[in-house]
């Protein structure tokens, strides 16, 4: 009985965890203004679910988000430019495609539908690999365009998981409300670390 009561107050307390940092999230991006918000806040997530990772689970939550969100204030929105810069192509992408009503332009899909595809499967890798290298900007964002080319099995996974999850939260809508930002988070940095060592074994071994 002191053993399942145990593992219902793990279970319970994680999900208190998920929640809070979602919440975290929100308020922070809010904080910030949206514009310069969003970055920081959602680096300062990868930031903790990566320490819960890592076996730091007792870590305040709090106080923890906040100073991840102080120290990489400047470099998340750095990075964020570059994002923006990337959305901003993809919604000129999906405004072309649904306006272009010429038949004979339906093969300009096919590389506009590949650069999408591989703008998500970038942004699997982009936020962990901000968290868990020390880099700067520039290089930082080829590490994670190298990592995502090399990683295949671990990029159909993060699909898989994203495509079941979203039929879960498409049923139960409140679920992306309360944690689904955090489980993202959690996810991608999960599968990312896996990807990470797999390539650090493969570079010592060499």
């Amino acid at each position: 009985m002191t053993n399942r009561m145990s593992a219902i107050y793990n279970i319970l307390e994680w999900i208190t965890k998920f929640a809070y940092v979602n919440l975290l999230w929100v308020v922070f991006t809010l904080a910030g203004g949206v514009i310069l918000g969003f970055y920081p806040s959602t680096t300062s997530m990868f930031a903790m679910v990566r320490d819960w990772l890592r076996g730091k689970s007792d870590l305040p939550v709090l106080k923890t988000f906040w100073y991840y969100y102080k120290r990489d204030f400047l470099k998340s929105n750095l990075l964020g430019l570059f994002l923006n810069v990337l959305f901003l192509l993809v919604a000129i992408d999906i405004y072309y495609i649904q306006s272009n009503i010429n038949e004979q332009l339906t093969w300009t899909y096919i590389p506009l539908f590949a650069f999408m595809l591989i703008f998500i499967l970038f942004l699997f890798y982009i936020f962990p690999s901000f968290t868990h290298y020390d880099l700067r900007t520039i290089p930082l964002i080829k590490n994670a365009f190298l990592i995502m080319i090399i990683s295949p099995l671990y990029s159909f996974l993060m699909v898989l998981c994203f495509v079941s999850l979203f039929f879960i939260m498409r049923a139960i809508p409140a679920l992306f409300f309360i944690f689904g930002g955090t489980t993202y988070a959690f996810i991608t940095s999960w599968l990312s670390l896996h990807a990470f060592k797999n390539i650090e074994r493969k570079q010592h071994s060499s």
